[in-house]
């Protein structure tokens, strides 16, 4: 039960406007803020920033 509260499942966004989403887990007592992260769009065939969606 812990294991799910320290590090929750979330989803990343396509800042893009794509609507393609990534789906992590990430240590909310190392990162309590929401998690920005470089990573590839498929659709817009490019690396754009991906934002945690809550």
């Amino acid at each position: 039960m812990a294991r799910n509260e320290i590090r929750p499942i979330i989803k990343l966004k396509s800042t893009a406007g794509t609507g393609y989403t990534y789906v992590t887990r990430k240590n909310r007592r190392n990162t309590p803020d929401r998690l920005t992260l470089r990573k590839y769009d498929p659709r817009a065939r490019q690396h754009v920033e991906f934002r945690e969606e809550r």
